[in-house]
């Protein structure tokens, strides 16, 4: 097989792979650089991929292995700006209502940051990227039972932050 070949298999997953250690890593070009690592050890282990049931789950485990092992190589958090995620289209909302929205994000990010690490991932894997109960448990190593049970405390810290903000729209 062809590196071309590979690049083709992995298209579905690329997104997910990039934005996934973006989110563990917080930084644009260093999670570019995980991609690459990942596709580089995926390409070593080519004789293997055919045998893997859930490749989406293989890929996002190695991504997030990678992504891992290099935040503790720094031996520092780094967290990322929210507002990378999310794209705010131009139809030109007045500068009073983007500030309020600026000021919100960056409280839900503020909150975020309180998660336990491990929470922070699962409602990243759920609520953003859209994975089910069984893929988060594979790529995190987990059973379903334990994620859904820090799925459940994440979104009831998340829901009791949020509360007064709620109160102030």
């Amino acid at each position: 097989m062809q590196i071309n070949e590979l690049i083709e298999i992995l298209k579905p997953y690329k997104n997910k792979m990039f934005r996934y250690a973006y989110s563990i890593i917080g930084n644009r070009f260093e999670a570019e650089d995980i991609v690459q690592e990942a596709i580089i050890k995926i390409w070593k282990r080519m004789d293997k991929f055919s045998e893997i049931d859930n490749k989406e789950a293989w890929v996002i485990t190695i991504v997030r292995n990678l992504a891992i092992d290099k935040v503790r190589a720094k031996k520092k958090k780094q967290t990322s700006d929210i507002n990378d995620f999310f794209h705010i289209s131009d139809s030109a909302p007045s500068p009073d209502i983007k500030l309020e929205q600026k000021d919100a994000v960056r409280k839900v990010a503020e909150i975020m940051g309180t998660l336990q690490e491990t929470q922070r991932e699962i409602i990243t894997l759920r609520d953003i990227e859209g994975y089910t109960y069984q893929e988060i448990a594979d790529i995190m190593e987990l059973k379903v039972d334990q994620v859904k049970v820090y799925l459940f405390r994440a979104r009831k810290i998340l829901r009791e932050k949020l509360a007064p903000m709620r109160k102030m729209l």
